[in-house]
C-alpha cells in the first residue's frame, strides 16, 4: 500500500488519465474530486462489495428455479 500525505488543492496522479485531488478536508472526512477516463468505473467499496454479491447471487440459479422458469416458458 502507497500511503501519501495531501493538502487541499493538491491532486494525485494515477498513470497518464487519472487525477484525485483534494476537495475539502474537514474533521474526520475528506472530499475527493475524481478526472478519469468514462471507462474506469470508480465506486465506493462498500457499494461494490454489495455489487459483486449480488452478481454472485444472480450467477448461482438453483435447479428449482430454473424448472419453474421452464414451466412458466412452456406457457
Amino acid at each position: 500500500m502507497l500511503v501519501l500525505t495531501r493538502k487541499k488543492g493538491e491532486k494525485i496522479r494515477i498513470n497518464d488519465d487519472i487525477i484525485i485531488e483534494i476537495l475539502e478536508v474537514n474533521s474526520g472526512t475528506i472530499k475527493l474530486g475524481f478526472i478519469a477516463p468514462s471507462n474506469v468505473k470508480i465506486y465506493r467499496d462498500e457499494l461494490y462489495t454489495k455489487i459483486v454479491d449480488e452478481n454472485r447471487s444472480a450467477k448461482s440459479i438453483k435447479s428449482d428455479d430454473l424448472k419453474t422458469l421452464l414451466e412458466v416458458f412452456k406457457k
